[in-house]
């Protein structure tokens, strides 16, 4: 079936159901970042396989909506004949309904698909000119999705507590006497991180995130009930390892156990950003009274306890070790003869080739960034998108990868010299990766949000009429999710307050579009800083151990304090990662640790 034709298709739903539009958000009903392979309805109506963006279909006309990074993407996957482009942000979709609809239409919308939040607001602003909201109660393009395909059969993991260092028992406990506080009868947890963490269970439902897709009510006793797939759990004994009270139904049981609570006229809470629409119209219809608030689990899983931080030690240990001995492999191979053959797709390969020789490592934590030359400038290219480009024709290359262990999540970007990089090329390296070091050697007073310190990783760019258009730092999971809320780094970040346990990446870069990118990427955890003084402070502890290409530095550029840093830093990559490698590849990492 051609997109036209199921264009076509969605259009006679919407004349049966007598709606003048109907919205596709790239988002399933738990409304995380990542989506499984069934959900991609956007893929499906549009032919964009990007990982943010929606589409919006009328009788006449239709509209893919993409934000800053997908602007180049859009336009090579979307018919123009078929879809207008827009951009996400500065032409929001429900702005541009506006100008298309009149007053008396109606808008359909799948609820499952979109927050409690959005619905609130976009009935009003809708309601504002006379325009209806319809919340229907099948999606129209699964009603025409012959080949959907099928959600994971994969068995579920019970994570044992080597790895998350606490008991289900004790989680629940601390986030139900907190709902017992409030008065709460109950909270609804939809997105599968939080509910993983909560259960210390892990799945693979999702390529690159570790999670058993789920929803849960958490109660004031501490009792959960567990709505997934129960063949998941169906050779694992679930209580023995969560503790009493955790229940395992089936998803389809949800929508009764929320009416049920509306009947007790219960008061639960849920995250109006992450719980669906669905969720919040079954639970208020129902009689209950919904009260809203960031979801508890949020916070407390974001600061890792001592057992997780080890792990996330060691995991980024072996990862070090892996990512060494790609780039040993990489610079040996441009010394060989016909390096050309070698691309993008083959470079991402070794690597997760060499990755997945760990016995810990269970899958990439993100699809590999392997960008030469221009394709670089791109924070979120992928090779797959088009042809990818070969060795031998750019001076610089760009890998941003990362791993799934069984005791740790990783994350980092190294960019390294596979030609002849000029003056300004290392100039430029030289100014991230010195904002890279001002940020790492931060010492922050308690109470200090990520959006306070961005401007650290960005001042030496700043100072020579440079910048970068994305956050300079992300939350990263244990074993759960390369991006981690509520904490970041960013000009519009959080401003939740960084503190023991969250772990954060680093990564400053500088794009020039048709040219190439640079990025330089550490994690980094929290930690008390043991100094003397009146209030207390924190600083970053660095998790990653791999070098930074000094062939990239232009030293000029750096103070006595970074070159230090840079140093001290390269004999900590010394001794972490030489005891890990042998031959070639040790040879290698002597080269490559030497001072400046």
């Amino acid at each position: 079936m051609t997109h036209a034709h199921r264009l076509a298709a969605v259009r006679r739903s919407m004349a049966e159901q007598g709606v003048n539009a109907f919205i596709v958000p790239h988002d399933d009903e738990h409304l995380g970042e990542y989506i499984p392979p069934y959900a991609e309805r956007l893929d499906w109506i549009s032919g964009f396989t990007g990982s943010a963006g929606a589409a919006v279909v009328l009788a006449d006309k239709a509209a893919v909506f993409v934000d800053g990074r997908y602007t180049v993407q859009v336009r090579h996957q979307c018919d123009p004949s078929l879809f207008d482009y827009h951009h996400l942000i500065s032409e929001p979709y429900l702005d541009w309904l506006l100008a298309e609809l009149k007053a008396g239409d109606t808008v359909g919308f799948d609820p499952k698909l979109h927050s409690q939040h959005w619905h609130q607001s976009a009935q009003a602003k809708l309601a504002a000119h006379n325009i209806t909201l319809v919340p229907l109660a099948s999606n129209l393009i699964d009603q025409h999705w012959q080949d959907r395909p099928t959600p994971s059969s994969h068995p579920a993991l019970l994570l044992s507590q080597d790895y998350s260092g606490q008991h289900s028992e004790a989680k629940r406990s601390r986030i139900a006497d907190t709902l017992a506080a409030r008065h709460l009868d109950a909270q609804l947890l939809t997105q599968a991180e939080p509910i993983n963490w909560l259960l210390n269970i892990r799945g693979r439902d999702i390529a690159c995130l570790p999670v058993v897709l789920s929803f849960a009510l958490l109660h004031q006793d501490g009792a959960v009930q567990l709505f997934a797939d129960p063949a998941k759990f169906a050779d694992l004994d679930l209580q023995a390892h969560c503790g009493q009270n955790v229940s395992l139904l089936a998803v389809e049981e949800l929508a009764g156990e929320l009416q049920a609570l509306g009947k007790k006229q219960a008061r639960v809470q849920l995250d109006p950003h992450t719980a669906n629409a669905w969720s919040a119209l079954m639970l208020s219809e129902a009689g209950a009274e919904l009260v809203f608030a960031e979801d508890p689990c949020m916070l407390p899983k974001a600061c890792k306890n001592p057992v997780e931080v080890n792990g996330s030690r060691a995991a980024h240990l072996r990862d070090g070790a892996a990512v060494s001995r790609f780039l040993a492999w990489l610079d040996r191979r441009l010394d060989e003869p016909h390096p050309e053959r070698e691309d993008e797709g083959t470079l991402a390969d070794k690597l997760q080739s060499l990755r997945a020789e760990l016995p810990e490592f269970v899958e990439p934590s993100f699809s590999t960034i392997s960008a030469l030359g221009p394709n670089a400038a791109m924070c979120h290219y992928h090779h797959d998108n088009g042809t990818p480009r070969t060795l031998g024709q750019d001076a610089i290359y760009l890998v941003d990868s990362g791993g799934q262990y069984l005791d740790g999540t990783t994350d980092i970007t190294r960019t390294v010299a596979v030609g002849e990089p000029d003056a300004e090329m290392r100039k430029l390296f030289t100014l991230v990766l010195k904002g890279h070091i001002d940020l790492a050697c931060a010492r922050f007073p308690a109470g200090t949000g990520g959006q306070q310190l961005d401007a650290l990783a960005r001042m030496p760019l700043w100072q020579q009429g440079y910048n970068f258009d994305h956050g300079t730092g992300h939350g990263v999971g244990h074993y759960l999710s390369v991006h981690e809320g509520p904490q970041r780094i960013s000009p519009k970040g959080s401003m939740v307050a960084l503190t023991t346990g969250m772990i954060v990446s680093n990564e400053p870069g500088y794009y020039r579009e048709d040219g190439f990118g640079i990025r330089c990427e550490n994690l980094q955890v929290v930690q008390p800083a043991d100094i003397d003084g009146d209030i207390p402070v924190f600083e970053f502890e660095t998790l990653t151990f791999v070098p930074f290409d000094r062939r990239l530095i232009d030293s000029h550029w750096l103070e006595d304090k970074h070159i230090g840093w840079l140093n001290q830093y390269h004999r900590q990559v010394w001794e972490n990662i030489s005891p890990r490698l042998e031959g070639d590849d040790l040879a290698w990492l002597e080269q490559a640790t030497r001072p400046i």
